[in-house]
């Protein structure tokens, strides 16, 4: 199993950035594909970003292609999420998850997920 903590999110001004950080507990985590998911107040949670166990591969949301980036540190058991020119739309909870298939982590359905860390951008 994985288990995962993030971190980095804060307050920020529209057209700034932040660099959110998902540790890794386990022995595992180098084989796991990890993605990033968001939820704002009243939605559902959305597809962010994904990355594959190698850092080769990597996919985004429509309305973050562009502006974020998703890579990790395998030694350093880490998952990143780069933000740059962050908007008020922006302004979620953001969650690092992990799942050892890649269909699985395609469709939305990683085993392993962390608490989540608050991002909120102002007008």
């Amino acid at each position: 199993q994985v288990q995962l903590m993030e971190s980095g999110g804060g307050l920020v001004p529209s057209g700034g950035s932040l660099r959110l950080s998902c540790v890794a507990s386990g022995s595992d985590f180098t084989s796991s594909n990890v993605g990033w998911f968001r939820q704002a107040p009243g939605k559902e949670r959305e597809f962010v970003a994904l990355i594959n166990w190698s850092g080769d591969n990597a996919k985004y949301a429509d309305d973050v292609q562009g502006r974020f980036t998703i890579f990790r540190n395998n030694a350093k058991l880490t998952a990143y999420l780069q933000m740059y020119n962050l908007k008020p739309e922006d302004t979620a909870i953001y969650y690092c998850a992990a799942d050892f298939n890649w269909g699985r982590a395609v469709a939305g359905l990683l085993d392993f997920w962390g608490q989540g860390t608050q991002v909120t951008v102002s007008t």
